[in-house]
């Protein structure tokens, strides 16, 4: 149970292993906060509709499955956008359209359709958690690094001195692309290593 809860966040973290999630990973991630907030959005998305697969997935027909999980995904997904709006406007108006797109979301549909229909409901939660909490390290540590250099702060809080010339390639895409591609440059070397010693 371990295993299925840890792969997520690491051995097959979703966005630098599998790839997956790259469009909310590289436009929304300007902030730290930016970066926690969609992961955490997507991370309920796709605990609470893997618990729902999984409890209803011998009734669903093979023929019809993707739509039916499309339903259930997006359901969720109007309860996340609906909640921002409501008590967190302002991170609602930073994540714009990325929130409504997570329906789309590779991760959250891959999940669905790999696992959590295949399997029952306790090690749907753990297999949907590790994988929403791997996605989440990873928005937050790309926001981080974004805001730091873009902007002297992270979460808010200004860190370099007064002094420090920021990068305002960090805040756009260019910068998006490059922090993220060192970051799983860094993974896959740090695994290689790991390989390596077993």
């Amino acid at each position: 149970m371990r295993k299925i809860f840890y792969k997520g966040l690491w051995a097959e973290n979703p966005i630098l292993m599998q790839l997956l999630g790259f469009c909310p990973a590289l436009a929304v991630t300007t902030s730290a906060l930016n970066g926690l907030s969609m992961g955490l959005a997507t991370s309920f998305v796709v605990v609470t509709s893997g618990v729902v697969v999984s409890l209803v997935r011998k009734l669903i027909p093979d023929q019809v499955r993707i739509p039916v999980f499309t339903i259930i995904i997006a359901t969720f997904v109007t309860v996340v956008d609906i909640i921002l709006k409501a008590y967190f406007p302002a991170i609602s108006t930073e994540l714009g359209p990325y929130v409504p797109l997570i329906v789309v979301n590779c991760i959250i549909l891959g999940r669905q359709e790999v696992f959590t229909s295949k399997n029952p409901v306790h090690l749907s939660i753990l297999d949907t958690l590790g994988m929403g909490l791997g996605f989440t390290w990873v928005l937050v540590l790309l926001g981080s690094i974004r805001e730091l250099l873009g902007l002297g702060s992270v979460f808010g809080f200004q860190v370099m001195p007064s002094s420090f010339e920021t990068w305002i390639v960090m805040l756009l895409p260019g910068g998006a692309f490059i922090t993220l591609g060192l970051i799983a440059a860094l993974y896959n070397y740090l695994n290689q290593s790991d390989r390596r010693k077993a």
